[in-house]
Formats: C-alpha cells, sequence, structure tokens
C-alpha cells in the first residue's frame, strides 16, 4: 500500500484504527479505477469503502479488536445502495457517491462502535459515502462529480473490516469481523 494523502482527520505519525465496509467485487475494483482516473494519489491504497470510524490508538490493540468484534457480534447483513455523486466542497475538496439504502445501518454502526468507547478522529460529523475524488484538482472533483453523477450499485453487507494506520502513514488490514447477530441490521 502507499502512504495516505493529506487529511484533516490523520495527524502525522501517529497510529489509528479504521473501521470500513468494504466494497464487494467487481464494485470495489471498479470503483478504484474510477478513482485512479481523476488522478486520485489515493486510488488503489485502500480498498474502495464507506469508512465508519477513524480512531486514534491510544489503547492496546487487542482492546480495539475486541470493540469491533462486540459490535459485529450484534449485526445481521443488510443491504446497501449507492446512488450519485455528492460533494463536501468548499470545506473539503472530496467528491463522493451518495449511501442511500443502508445509510441508516451504517449511522447506527457508527454509533455502536462509539458506544464501545472509539472516538471518531474526523473534526466532521459522521457522514456515510465512498470517496471517488480527494486531493485531486477542481477540473479532476468536476469531472468525478458529473461522470458518476448516474452511478448506482447495491450490495449485502455481511462485515466490517479494521484496518490499522502505521505511524508512516500506511493502512493495512488487520481482521475482518462477519456479521453474526439477529438483533441489527436489515429488518
Amino acid at each position: 500500500m502507499i502512504p495516505t494523502h493529506q487529511s484533516p482527520t490523520i495527524r502525522p505519525g501517529q497510529v489509528y484504527a479504521g473501521v470500513v465496509i468494504e466494497l464487494p467485487e467487481p464494485v470495489g475494483r471498479e470503483l478504484q479505477d474510477w478513482r485512479a482516473s481523476f488522478g486520485d494519489p489515493a486510488s488503489y491504497a485502500v480498498p474502495a469503502h464507506i469508512t465508519l470510524m477513524i480512531a486514534p490508538q491510544a489503547v492496546h490493540w487487542s482492546e480495539v479488536v475486541e470493540r469491533v468484534r462486540s459490535v459485529a457480534r450484534t449485526w445481521r447483513p443488510f443491504h446497501l445502495e449507492i446512488n450519485g455523486t455528492g460533494t463536501f466542497r468548499p470545506v473539503s475538496p472530496v467528491v463522493y457517491l451518495r449511501v442511500l439504502e443502508g445509510a441508516q445501518q451504517c449511522r447506527a454502526l457508527h454509533e455502536a462502535l462509539h458506544e464501545e468507547r472509539l472516538v471518531s478522529a474526523s473534526p466532521f460529523e459522521f457522514h456515510p459515502h465512498v470517496t471517488i475524488a480527494q486531493a485531486v484538482g477542481e477540473d479532476d472533483l468536476d469531472r468525478a462529480q458529473e461522470m458518476l453523477r448516474t452511478y448506482r450499485a447495491g450490495f449485502l453487507v455481511d462485515r466490517i473490516g479494521l484496518y490499522e494506520l502505521d505511524g508512516h502513514g500506511v493502512w493495512r488490514i488487520r481482521e475482518e469481523f462477519p456479521f453474526a447477530g439477529t438483533d441489527r441490521g436489515e429488518r
């Protein structure tokens, strides 16, 4: 993997835990290819995903693993649909795909992780999305927003992944947690 780019959430030299929903193939690869076509330097650094939380690793890694495992144990699979583009501009130079169906479950997962005493490092309110262009010029952001404005894909979410960002700025998958519960998720 390649190092991450400048981020308002990530501070250089710190270790972070990232909890994500990784997009399945072929959607994941297709969106990475699109992201690369817009010149995004992070296009192949991490698989296409929806970030549920990035937390500074202030506790021992085994405790982070147990907290994320605890959340996954209570969830059951749910359907997620991404549809059309949005942007965080002018606050942040990001174009993303909107999460429609499944957004409520993503928010609930974020809150469940918070309840497990994981604290988000993001200065922004949680907004489920799939980044498709970041750290590129305005023309590339405009192009990404226009070219994928009608993009649509749906898939089953049945697990969450736990990544670690090391002190050198590289994200690595540490573990995946299949949903094992029956009391949350799709009803």
